[in-house]
C-alpha cells in the first residue's frame, strides 16, 4: 500500500471519488430520458435511444462532460434540471476525513475533474467542497479532458508537481491509465464510486472502496 513518505502531491477526480456519483448518474441515465421524451412528445424509449447514441458520439471527448454541448444538443435546460435532484450530492463515506488530515500532512492537494465548471459550482453550493480543497480544476479550463495527454502537460504547467512523487486517485480506469502514461507514478482506483450500484475491479491500478483502507497521514 501507499507510502505518504513518497508522496508530496495529491489529485483528485471528484465524482464518484470524493462525491457519490449516484447523483450525476443518476441525472444522466435515469432523469434525462424523461425530460428529453416530453420535451420531443416521444416514448421513453425512444428518448433512451437518440440519447444514448448521442453519448457514444462524444465519448471520451471533452464534448461528453459539457453541458453547453448538451444544452445545445437536447435543447434542454440541463443546468436547471441537474438543480432539481441536487439533495443526491453527498460525500462518499470517509472523504472529509481524508481531505483533513491531508491538510494537516501539508500535502500539495489539488482536485482535477472532468466536470464543466458549472456543474463544479453547483457541486460547492451543496458540500463544502472548497473549504476542504480550495484549489480546484476542471478540465474545461485546460480545453482537453484527463483521457489526453495534453490536459496532464497543461496542468503541470498551471500546476507545477512532481510526477515521481505524486498520487491520482480517480474511479475510471482508462483514466488512470492516461495519468499513468504521463508518468504519474502512484495511481488508486475507486472501487464504488456510486453507492446505489455492486463494486467494481480494477485490472491495471490498485484499488480502494474507502479512504479509511489507506495508510494513516501523519
Amino acid at each position: 500500500m501507499l507510502d505518504w513518505s513518497a508522496i508530496d502531491t495529491v489529485l483528485l477526480d471528484m465524482d464518484g471519488t470524493l462525491l457519490d456519483l449516484r447523483y450525476d448518474n443518476n441525472f444522466w441515465n435515469e432523469q434525462l430520458k424523461f425530460h428529453y421524451a416530453n420535451s420531443e412528445n416521444i416514448s421513453v424509449e425512444e428518448a433512451h435511444e437518440r440519447i444514448s447514441a448521442e453519448f457514444k458520439k462524444v465519448a471520451g471527448t471533452l464534448n461528453w462532460y459539457c453541458l453547453d454541448y448538451w444544452e445545445q444538443k437536447l435543447s434542454l435546460p440541463i443546468r436547471e434540471l441537474k438543480a432539481k435532484t441536487a439533495e443526491l450530492i453527498v460525500f462518499r463515506p470517509d472523504t472529509t476525513e481524508f481531505l483533513n488530515a491531508l491538510q494537516r500532512a501539508n500535502k500539495q492537494v489539488a482536485i482535477i475533474t472532468n466536470a464543466h465548471p458549472d456543474a463544479l459550482a453547483l457541486k460547492n453550493q451543496h458540500v463544502p467542497l472548497e473549504a476542504l480543497c480550495p484549489q480546484q480544476f476542471s478540465t474545461h479550463q485546460f480545453g482537453y479532458c484527463k483521457e489526453f495527454q495534453e490536459l496532464w502537460q497543461n496542468l503541470q504547467a498551471e500546476f507545477p508537481f512532481n510526477s515521481e512523487r505524486t498520487l491520482f486517485v480517480d474511479d475510471g480506469e482508462h483514466i488512470l491509465d492516461s495519468a499513468k502514461e504521463f508518468g504519474i507514478r502512484y495511481t488508486l482506483g475507486i472501487a464504488n464510486p456510486d453507492s446505489g450500484q455492486p463494486p467494481r475491479n480494477f485490472q491495471r491500478h490498485p484499488q480502494i472502496s474507502s479512504f479509511a483502507e489507506l495508510p494513516k497521514l501523519g
